[in-house]
């Protein structure tokens, strides 16, 4: 029984990517339409600043405005350095017999 539901599902996934397939027309990308004004194109460096470097240095302002902005106490951190992380021990319960 799964052999026939994994055939019937590979059929239609085939069929489907084909129909689509089919129906795109990436050649109409060639051709330009009516109010198409394409700018320049931008330099490696353009391309690297945007692309790159500005999502780096967003990250690098938000880690640092988390990191100034740090409000929490030592005590309710998971973990502080250079201590032992607090245990919780658990009350044994006699099994009655």
């Amino acid at each position: 029984m799964d052999k026939k539901n994994a055939l019937r599902a590979g059929a239609l996934a085939a069929g489907t990517t084909l129909m689509m397939l089919l129906m795109s027309s990436p050649a109409l990308a060639l051709t330009r339409d009516d109010g198409d004004d394409p700018g320049t194109g931008l330099s490696v460096i353009e391309t690297l600043g945007y692309y790159v470097l500005a999502p780096l240095a967003l990250f690098a302002v938000i880690t640092g405005l988390v990191m100034a902005l740090d409000r929490s106490k030592p005590e309710h951190r998971v973990i502080t350095p250079g201590t032992k992380g607090k245990t919780k021990t658990k009350a044994k319960v006699a099994a009655k017999a």
